[in-house]
């Protein structure tokens, strides 16, 4: 027979009643905690550029979020009179900050927000300047636990100017259309 000193029995029931109150109060889901952000391409490539923090609101379906990109990882360009920030692959792929003020709330089934902060452009490497025209949207949606998004076309142009309403994502499903994923660097997103 075993003798368990107090002091074991004691730090093993801490031990336990630790993990159950942690697992307990971590909001849990999709649109709970924090988030890895991840790109991936179409032969597997997969980098995680950065994290998504969501936090509940007081309106029961509306999640806000902050995100936190790891620049780190991305190039410094100077490009069309703009310093921006790039990976580098078979083309750049530069993140594009959306330039104005917003609510930067999400629901399960509306994520448009996040998808205005994850807005990218790509070019080859030896064009000259930036062409806004090849803006990058992700389109998410929430599935078997995670957010996954796919790249759809828009011009980054139309950010020249504000919206006139600031509260309404204005890459709406009329300004954006469907783009191939074979040629392009890093089509897919997954925030797990």
């Amino acid at each position: 027979m075993y003798q368990i000193s107090r002091f074991t029995l004691t730090a093993c029931i801490c031990l336990l009643l630790l993990a159950c109150v942690s697992t307990d109060d971590q909001p849990t889901g999709p649109l709970a905690g924090k988030k890895t952000i991840v790109l991936m391409g179409n032969k597997g490539e997969q980098l995680a550029i950065g994290t998504v923090l969501f936090t509940p609101t007081d309106n029961s379906d509306r999640v806000s979020y902050t995100i936190d990109i790891d620049y780190a990882l991305f190039t410094d360009y100077f490009l069309s009179m703009k310093e921006m920030k790039c990976l580098e692959g078979p083309e750049l792929w530069c993140h594009l900050r959306y330039p104005y003020e917003q609510p930067r709330t999400v629901t399960a089934t509306d994520l448009s927000w996040l998808s205005h902060d994850l807005l990218f452009m790509f070019k080859k490497k030896g064009e000259f300047g930036a062409n806004f025209w090849n803006g990058i949207y992700y389109e998410f949606d929430v599935r078997d636990g995670a957010i996954y998004g796919k790249a759809q076309a828009v011009d980054l142009n139309m950010l020249a100017a504000p919206p006139d309403d600031l509260a309404t994502p204005p890459f709406n499903e009329f300004e954006r259309s469907e783009t191939e994923s074979a040629p392009r660097f890093l089509p897919f997103v997954e925030i797990r």
